[in-house]
């Protein structure tokens, strides 16, 4: 399926239960409910491609789930009573759903093998398995640490060992994985990070029971992020009954599309406002954008509020250090601002970028160049300097973040843009198209 988006007048309303829940929060609750003793009730679940083979997951370890509409109930067995599943577990293109899967499955104690798309089977699976297997967890991977790959069963009365842990890079997914196999460790777990990754798994456990630190310690000048875990003894999780925010990776392109449309004005209804999700957020204030935040509370540990964004004349920014870790998903549609807007954007310390769903940084420049811009690409990020968008063809890879990105600078060119291969904005944002429509977008489906 092809989308076709075209200059549109100004984007008005308000958007609340059109957004979907928030993908990171999706997968670890649908995980950690499994873990608890007893029923959870989650609603406003996200009900995605991308979701979906966690749930299926969960089946295969003999875990009980309902899904009504957009609310979840699972029914927890408890970290020692998982089931081996008779088959490879298949994560479809999902990383964080291969990485969390792993940690659980370690700390489970049982055998099972983790598979997924041919996209998923190039991306890096070593930074998991290394301190896996320190902790004691016997896994078997595919030459060069990539998936499928297989964790093995340990006896009933073995622990995991603890861990104390330099993470070479900032990742919630590594973070959550040890943190999940730390659950079956013998003692407390130490975990140090460069940077401040999501932490929506230290809040998610704190909320059930276990005991999670987090603080910051300065060493020779540089700010290290420490998180601590200790099990619980005995090791009983409580259930989750929660309610989830929308998800601010969801809600940056409805964002940046009311920003670039001249005359645009759009109310976003329960955004997950959590610190570490709201690096766009802080670059697009850099840049002038005209971002209010209103009604900001704690739901469910997490803070939540509304966001009114008006169009904006948009100037150039820089973007590198802790700020990229908070915006790692968006910069493809960050892109698409930097790329209307006046003057000179830079983004650094991004290289993680070249190991998403694509090489985000060189597709994302091979794309925009076809739409007229001056992008120049970078081993680290890339240089956009500002200008007009023009219309074209172009390509999605099968990464929905530059599917839906492409959308948007469509809703802003000076001709049409025609993405090619748009049915993986399914992956993340379902109702994604039809969204932007009901606002005025002028979107059309092809083929």
């Amino acid at each position: 399926m092809n989308l076709i988006s075209k200059s549109s007048k100004p984007l008005t309303g308000s958007v609340s239960t059109e957004l979907p829940g928030d993908k990171s929060i999706s997968h670890r609750a649908a995980l950690f409910a499994a873990f608890a003793d007893g029923t959870s009730r989650i609603e406003h679940f996200q009900v995605s491609g991308v979701t979906r083979p966690m749930l299926q997951a969960l089946t295969s370890f003999g875990i009980q789930w309902t899904l009504d509409g957009e609310t979840l109930t699972v029914e927890g067995r408890g970290i020692g009573a998982w089931k081996n599943p008779t088959f490879p577990i298949d994560c479809g293109n999902s990383a964080t759903t291969l990485r969390l899967l792993a940690g659980a499955i370690a700390g489970a104690g049982v055998t099972a093998t983790l598979d997924g798309s041919y996209g998923l089977r190039r991306r890096p699976m070593d930074r998991i398995v290394e301190p896996l297997r320190k902790m004691g967890a016997g896994i078997k991977t595919t030459p060069g640490g990539i998936a499928p790959l297989t964790i093995q069963e340990r006896a009933k009365d073995q622990k995991l060992k603890p861990l104390t842990y330099d993470l070479p890079v900032a990742s919630a997914q590594v973070k959550s994985c040890l943190l999940l196999a730390a659950l079956g460790a013998e003692g407390a777990t130490l975990l140090n990070e460069p940077g401040p990754s999501r932490d929506h798994t230290e809040r998610m456990l704190s909320s059930m029971g276990v005991t999670v630190n987090s603080y910051e310690v300065e060493a020779h000048n540089t700010l290290h992020y420490m998180v601590e875990l200790t099990p619980p003894n005995p090791l009983v999780l409580s259930p989750l009954n929660m309610s989830l925010p929308a998800d601010p990776s969801a809600a940056a392109f409805l964002i940046v599309a009311a920003l670039i449309i001249p005359g645009s004005s759009l109310t976003l209804k329960g955004v997950c406002l959590n610190p570490t999700r709201t690096g766009l957020l802080d670059a697009l204030l850099a840049m002038g954008a005209d971002i209010s935040l209103t009604n900001q509370h704690d739901a469910g540990g997490e803070l939540v509020g509304d966001m009114q964004v008006n169009a904006s004349e948009l100037h150039g920014t820089e973007v590198s250090g802790t700020l990229v870790v908070r915006m790692i998903d968006e910069f493809p549609i960050f892109a698409i601002a930097a790329a209307v807007a006046n003057g000179t954007t830079t983004v650094h310390d991004a290289k993680e970028l070249r190991l998403k769903e694509s090489d985000r940084i060189s597709m994302l420049a091979a794309e925009l160049r076809l739409l007229g811009v001056d992008i120049e690409e970078h081993s680290d990020g890339f240089t956009i300097r500002g200008g007009k968008l023009q219309g074209g063809i172009v390509e999605s890879h099968g990464d929905h973040r530059l599917a839906m990105s492409l959308v948007v600078a469509g809703l802003a060119a000076e001709s049409p843009v025609t993405i090619r291969n748009a049915e993986c904005t399914a992956e993340s944002f379902p109702a994604f198209a039809e969204t932007l429509q009901k606002l005025g977008a002028v979107i059309s489906t092809e083929g």
